[in-house]
């Protein structure tokens, strides 16, 4: 059973639809990515997931639960996070301060000190720079601490968008391998990203999205070896 589908799902922002029909299902404790253009509804299918966005049509399930119009803080308190685009740190806090900001609900805060732990096992940069303000870290660092942040929160369902942007390959490659490891560690993946190549690579399974429906899915390997994925988004 999926621990997370999206069912026929349409929504948008006022009377602009952005997504139409939307559908996809995430298996437990696998990696699955979501990929497409610029303007394909990625963002707005996981705000909408996340109860940052209000479906106008279809459903969401959480662990065999319709979830489609519980608040954010309610799904966030049933396990469901969110690492959003630009990271939306606390620049003013320290780098454990913000770490400590993603155990605030009622199923992270026994965990706490087990998930730091993890967190810095799997980011020891951030380790040596936990009394550092997250302001004044680079940009491959605080992508690290708010995919800590977001593990702190102890998610069954993590989500993450656009995880390589803005960064030099070496810290891609660095971000994508955790990602990998969150998997291992039995922890459902979904990644929202526009390298396609990379995204695919590491993941287990793959949906594409165009204009708000999802075009094709498969075994991201399978993806991968397509001709039409091949020209469209990796320009080969």
């Amino acid at each position: 059973m999926a621990v997370l589908e999206i069912r026929d799902l349409a929504s948008g922002y006022g009377e602009v639809q952005i997504l139409w029909g939307a559908s996809l299902a995430l298996q437990e404790k696998k990696l699955t990515c979501l990929v497409g253009g610029n303007g394909a509804g990625k963002t707005s299918t996981l705000r909408a997931i996340m109860g940052l966005l209000r479906p106008w049509h279809g459903s969401i399930w959480f662990e065999g639960k319709d979830i489609s119009h519980l608040p954010a803080h309610v799904k966030a308190e049933m396990g469901l996070t969110l690492v959003p685009e630009g990271r939306q740190l606390f620049t003013d806090m320290t780098v454990h301060e913000n770490l400590e900001m993603g155990a605030t609900n009622h199923r992270a805060r026994p965990k706490m000190k087990q998930n730091l732990e993890k967190v810095y096992t799997m980011f020891p940069r951030l380790k040596e720079r936990r009394a550092q303000k997250a302001g004044t870290l680079s940009g491959g660092e605080q992508q690290m601490l708010a995919v800590g942040r977001g593990i702190m929160s102890d998610p069954v369902v993590l989500m993450v968008d656009e995880l390589s942007l803005g960064l030099a390959p070496v810290l891609t490659l660095s971000l994508f391998q955790s990602m990998r490891q969150l998997r291992d560690a039995g922890i459902t993946v979904l990644l929202v990203e526009q390298n396609v190549q990379m995204a695919l690579a590491i993941s287990d399974y793959g949906y594409v999205l165009a204009e708000g429906k999802v075009e094709m899915e498969g075994p991201a390997r399978e993806l991968a070896k397509n001709e039409h994925i091949r020209t469209t988004y990796l320009g080969l």
